[in-house]
């Protein structure tokens, strides 16, 4: 019936046929004529019904025979006096009352019903048999609650007697929170001598008997048998607690019952019945309060129960009553709450708005899972107290009965020889049990002693019944415990009021003190695989992954929040103890030690790192004692389970939060980098890295709050940061410094903008007309050079090195082209050095010359950078663990190579369309061209050398790195002999440069001791070159002399 309803009443779930526009007319004449057949002489408006009869008789035939099965459902007459036959008699009245309600709750009863019998008058010729009842019954349960108002008459009698059989039960059950505070409700410390004692009860069952089940009864059952209402007291006030109680009922899931409109409607039309009507009217709204100070007293007794439990396991034995009375009162308020705040009008009113309603519920799984560890220590102690004192006890009572039949006695006798045969050694063991026989056996006892002839009579023998239900809860303690939980504390409706869920747990969230429940909201999702109904079992199964899986990532989203803004916090206060920021406290210390007046009066004094520590008292609370606070409530929470399982699938709350720390952090450490593309600002790497240590510093410090493991964290995320891209395709730290020192501070050094200083190891900005908007200096110098090292790795290095050399390719590509222009001038000069004259004519015919002697500065410029990074990545060579060759392996790790792996591999793999022979010589060449063009470079104004940055503002004493690294490499690839080739460059320059010392042009060589420094410079790069073969090609005293001049000059300038 409920899924009928549910289904009829989404348009996209209702049956096609009932949406049909063609056959639209023929439903409304069924409705109208229902439950008459008439298929004569309306032959038009059914003639589309005749089309699809087949169809209609396959696809409603589930939703028609669901109708029957309804009609088939009977009520049987049945007086109890007892517990077991009373429940399941009053359980058989409501399912009954609920079945027919939510029958009559189908808009489309009568059309789904009249269509299928149509369709099958139509193909068999005649009515389905079930037909003429069916159509008679959904007539008459039009009003199904007057209607069986009317049917219940000849059972008022056992009716009423079932429920006010419940007098000394609900009552007792529906006590305000004052009187279970005064009677010290559930505490096992309020009286410490009887800690130890048994919770014992005359009525077992009935102390953790649902409330709701028990006013469903009450509701229902007075209901359908009023008059008692009019003459029994004990009825009435059982009725008025009811309503007072509650507004609405649960019918089934989310269909909910309002019983005081209901009620009123249905009395408002018998005569005599204004007190009864102004009953129900006095007793509208009166329960909001009243279960909200329940469920605050509830809070703080489950509290107390779980923990000392959790301390005291070994009371979950003689207690454990008192745990499913606990678990039944709170499971009672949550579901009354939960039913209540989603159907009740006056949504405003604080009654129905419960926050700290997880609270609650996470006790009670507090509870529930010290029942599931301990299960065993409750079997040790139930197992010993059925065969230690039960079967004793029973078997006194037995003999001690004056009259007992022959069936009843050998029941008996079973029921004790079951007990006395118990032992603790089958706990041990592991063995099941199972006493649902001797609990059926009971069943059936209280059925033969319930008749009116009895010969042995259970209201005659009351001790025995309470004996019984005593040892029934005890045996249940022993093979029912899971079933017990379900009964007692399942709160699976949840599952069907989603929407209040989500809020109750968005709730929970934003509250940073109930935070530390939320993990109760996952737990729930447990509980729905006990939701699905035998007789309708459709499935909830993505609806609980789906919520447990969105729980568990929004937690781990808040706790994300929280650990990111205390990672931003954390880096401010790691950014104050930066060197740049101390340079104001060093000038104010300067000016008070010579007692000048510093900046305007009354100007703030700046607040020195540390302050933030330094508290006045302790109620002085800071945003990062609150986000700490925060986040260890939320983490509790997280770490509370190590994983759940719902339907099969086992969630880990650790992991999601996990994963998002590292997209978190991913997206951190590059949103730190401050990359601007516009502007090509870019974070310095000192700071980045101090940034980074400030945040990783803060991850680390999780894993006091959670058992994750954090290292894990920092290898996936930094080693992606290493990489070009990470697993994303995102750019990385790597991917965006790369790019910068390339594209911005590189390209700067090509225009002339910058200088690399060798003294002081680093690039410097030189004085131009328009300002670069960044010193250069603050990013290569070798403290940055180290930090960049640190970040990218000897991966991300490798990735740097490999995107310079692709440059240095590049260029070695476009030097190749113009040795080909000139090959055959070049050609006749390598073999002409000892020739003077012949060897100037020769060098007027070279065409771009200054274009050669400015790639290889370039080249020159780029592999100082290179060595700058080498060199700062040796301190982490240990780092290095890749499977690669010597040379490759020194390199990645930044030690010096003789000859550079990687600019072999960049220069090794260019395109090559000519012969190996012909590659040689263009190489070869190349080196010829280098060497005659050097004397080109005295007539720049810039080439002047400076002792005090050991180098030329215009960057040409990188040509000797250059000059070298290229044909070490470029002689590798070629297998020729670089010392050889190396040999012939020098002569080739020497002779080049000598020629120039006889020059008189002294704009020609305005700087020629400045470049004669170059040869000597290239010798003491170079590995293959010695200063003896210099002194053979060029005299020493050139070279000494040039010194002394350039060193004289600089004095004079600095004059």
């Amino acid at each position: 019936n409920f899924q009928i309803r549910h289904a009829c009443g989404d348009p996209k779930a209702k049956p096609s046929y009932l949406v049909d526009k063609n056959l639209e007319s023929a439903v409304k004449f069924i409705v109208r004529k229902f439950p008459a057949v008439e298929t004569r002489n309306n032959n038009q408006q059914l003639a589309q019904l005749q089309k699809e009869k087949s169809e209609i008789l396959k696809n409603l035939a589930l939703y028609y025979f669901t109708f029957v099965d309804v009609m088939e459902f009977k009520v049987g007459k049945l007086t109890t006096v007892n517990f077991d036959l009373t429940k399941n008699y009053l359980d058989l009245v409501v399912t009954y009352t609920t079945l027919m309600i939510i029958l009559s709750r189908i808009e489309e009863r009568k059309a789904i019903i009249g269509l299928y019998n149509y369709a099958h008058e139509m193909t068999h010729g005649a009515s389905d048999r079930e037909y003429p009842r069916l159509g008679q019954m959904i007539v008459d349960y039009e009003n199904p609650l007057k209607k069986m108002m009317e049917e219940f008459v000849p059972h008022g009698k056992s009716l009423s007697d079932a429920l006010i059989s419940l007098q000394m039960v609900y009552p007792r059950r529906n006590l305000s929170a004052d009187q279970w505070r005064n009677a010290q409700l559930l505490s096992l410390i309020s009286a410490p001598s009887t800690m130890l004692n048994p919770a014992q009860s005359d009525t077992m069952p009935c102390e953790y008997l649902s409330l709701d089940a028990m006013e469903k009864w009450i509701v229902f059952g007075f209901i359908l048998c009023h008059a008692v209402l009019n003459s029994d007291a004990a009825a009435l006030s059982l009725w008025k607690l009811a309503l007072q109680s509650s507004t609405c009922l649960c019918l089934f899931r989310d269909e909910v019952f309002h019983i005081h409109k209901a009620a009123e409607d249905l009395f408002v039309n018998i005569r005599g019945y204004n007190k009864r009507i102004n009953d129900i009217r006095e007793c509208k709204e009166q329960a909001g309060s009243m279960h909200r100070e329940r469920r605050k007293f509830l809070r703080s007794a489950l509290k107390e129960l779980a923990t000392v439990l959790a301390d005291q396991p070994g009371l979950l034995g003689p207690k454990a009553l008192f745990v499913f009375m606990a678990l039944s009162f709170a499971r009672d308020e949550i579901i009354w709450l939960l039913r209540h705040a989603d159907n009740i009008q006056k949504k405003s009113t604080d009654d129905f708005i419960d926050k700290h309603i997880a609270e609650l519920i996470f006790y009670m799984e507090e509870l529930r899972a010290h029942v599931r560890k301990y299960g065993p220590v409750m079997q040790r102690y139930y197992v010993q107290y059925l065969s230690g004192f039960d079967a004793v006890v029973l078997n006194e009572l037995v003999q001690n009965l004056s009259v007992c039949p022959e069936d009843e006695s050998i029941i008996m006798s079973s029921f004790v020889n079951t007990m006395t045969s118990l032992s603790v050694k089958q706990v041990e063991d592991g063995e099941v049990f199972d006493f649902r026989g001797m609990r059926l056996d009971w069943f059936r006892l209280q059925a033969y002693t319930s008749v009116s002839k009895a010969s042995l009579g259970i209201s005659d023998h009351k001790e025995l019944g309470k004996m019984m239900n005593t040892i029934i809860f005890h045996t249940k303690m022993v093979d029912s415990l899971v079933e017990m939980l379900v009964e007692t504390s399942d709160l699976s409706i949840f599952c069907f009021y989603s929407r209040a869920f989500e809020k109750m747990f968005q709730q929970c969230l934003e509250l940073p003190s109930q935070s530390r429940h939320s993990i109760c909201f996952p737990l729930l999702c447990t509980h729905f695989m006990s939701c699905t109904h035998e007789l309708c079992p459709e499935e909830v199964r993505d609806r609980s992954l789906s919520l447990c899986n969105m729980f568990l990532d929004e937690m781990a989203k808040q706790a994300r929040n929280l650990i990111t803004d205390i990672c931003t916090e954390q880096c401010t206060l790691s950014d104050q103890l930066l060197p740049k920021h101390c340079a104001k406290t060093i000038s104010q210390a300067v000016n008070k030690k010579s007692k000048k007046a510093t900046g305007k009066k009354g100007e703030p004094e700046r607040e020195k790192p540390g302050v933030e520590s330094m508290r006045k008292n302790r109620l002085l609370v800071t945003n990062l004692d609150k986000l700490h606070t925060a986040l260890s409530e939320l983490c509790f929470s997280i770490n509370y389970v190590p994983n759940l399982v719902v339907w099969e699938h086992t969630f880990t709350p650790r992991e999601y939060l996990t994963s998002h720390l590292e997209i978190r952090f991913t997206k951190s450490i590059v949103g730190m980098t401050m990359y601007n593309q516009a502007t090509q600002e870019i974070a310095k790497p000192s700071e980045l890295l101090t940034s980074v240590r400030a945040y990783m510093t803060v991850l680390q410090s999780i894993e006091n709050y959670v058992t994750i493991d954090i290292t894990r964290v920092f290898n996936n995320v930094l080693l992606q940061q290493t990489q070009h891209l990470d697993s994303h395709g995102e750019p990385t730290i790597t991917s965006l410094y790369t790019n910068w020192y390339l594209e911005t501070l590189l390209r700067q050094v090509s225009n002339g903008h910058i200088a690399y200083f060798p003294a002081m190891k680093a690039f410097v900005n030189l004085p131009t007309e328009n300002e670069l908007t960044f010193n250069a200096e603050e990013y290569s110098d070798i403290s940055e050079m180290r930090s960049l090292s640190e970040l990218l790795g000897p991966y991300g290095m490798k990735f740097l090195s490999e995107s310079l050399m692709w440059h240095i390719s590049s260029q070695v590509a476009e030097l190749k082209k113009l040795v080909v222009e000139n090959m055959e001038v070049l050609t006749q000069m390598r073999t002409s050095f000892d020739k003077p004259d012949h060897m100037a004519a020769l060098f007027k015919k070279l065409t771009s010359v200054d274009s050669v002697l400015k790639r290889m500065t370039i080249i020159g410029v780029i592999l100082s950078f290179r060595s700058l990074a080498q060199e700062a990545l040796r301190d982490f060579q240990d780092s290095v663990s890749v499977a690669m060759n010597v040379y490759e392996l020194s390199s990645a790790a930044g030690l010096p190579c003789e000859i550079d792996p990687a600019l072999v591999v960049a220069l090794s793999s260019q395109k090559k369309n000519i012969s190996p022979e012909e590659e040689y010589k263009i190489a070869c060449l190349l080196m010829v061209f280098v060497a005659v063009s050097l004397p080109t470079l005295a007539s720049n104004v810039m080439s002047q050398y400076s002792p005090a940055i050991e180098g030329h503002c215009n960057n040409i004493h990188c040509l000797a790195k250059a000059i070298n690294q290229i044909a070490a490499a470029l002689f590798t690839i070629h297998k020729g002999s670089i010392e050889d080739r190396l040999k012939e460059f020098l002569a080739l320059a020497s002779s080049s440069l000598l020629k120039i010392g006889q020059e008189t042009d002294k704009m020609t060589t305005r700087n020629r001791e400045s470049v004669y420094l170059l040869l000597d410079m290239i010798v003491q790069e170079s590995p293959f070159l010695t200063m003896d073969l210099l002194e053979s090609c060029f005299p020493y005293v050139l070279l000494r002399n040039a010194y002394h001049a350039v060193y004289k000059q600089s004095i004079s300038a600095n004059a």
